[in-house]
């Protein structure tokens, strides 16, 4: 089943599957995370699952797939307005949103802004960016999503560049691609995919 056909409930399942149990990666600027969600957003959203009072790594171990999926799909689909997007975009930028927020829009807005339709970057989806998102896509229709996740890929690439320690999310312990290019190479179309040799060339200037 193509990504453009799933629901938003699917999406948000399969990024719950994709996300993973419960960790506290001190690396990862996120903190305490369990299916994605993390111990900053419940506290934003005040989820106090033990009812003490506050929110701490004990509400985050008890957060439940379903309840992920829900956070998911009103604040991070909803609110942000992915849903007024063109279709094909949807998900990948839904996916993106929930690993990194904002910047998912950034990359979204620079886009545009290569294809010729200026907006702000501001990480904000406005009339404006959905405006020039319908008439970018209109102009590529068949190869947006393919722009918006190698801009995506890249946008890891170059974090990873400046944060050494962020390294280990785009490039595995054996030297393949790590698990931030597998995820954005997902929602693209199979012949824009990095070969090993393409990958090991990128990632050359880290060792």
């Amino acid at each position: 089943m193509g990504q453009s056909t799933l629901s938003v409930h699917d999406i948000a399942s399969e990024i719950v599957a994709r996300e993973g149990g419960y960790v506290n990666d001190p690396d990862d600027l996120g903190g305490a995370t369990k299916y994605g969600v993390t111990i900053h957003t419940m506290r934003r959203l005040g989820l106090d699952l033990t009812g003490d009072g506050q929110v701490t790594q004990a509400d985050v171990r008890r957060l439940t797939k379903s309840r992920a999926v829900e956070i998911f799909v009103e604040h991070y689909f909803s609110r942000p307005r992915i849903a007024e997007l063109p279709k094909p975009l949807q998900s990948s930028v839904f996916d993106m949103y929930v690993n990194a927020g904002a910047n998912a829009v950034k990359i979204l807005q620079r886009l545009l802004g290569k294809m010729g339709f200026s907006v702000s970057i501001d990480g904000a989806i406005g009339p404006k960016t959905i405006d020039a998102t319908a008439r970018a896509h209109a102009s590529a229709p068949d190869h947006i999503a393919d722009a918006y996740g190698i801009e995506r890929r890249n946008y890891y690439f170059d974090l990873a560049d400046r944060r050494p320690s962020s390294r280990k999310y785009a490039r595995s312990r054996a030297g393949r691609k790590g698990g931030w290019i597998k995820r954005a190479e997902a929602f693209i179309a199979p012949r824009y995919h990095l070969s090993d040799t393409e990958f090991r060339k990128r990632v050359a200037s880290w060792d």
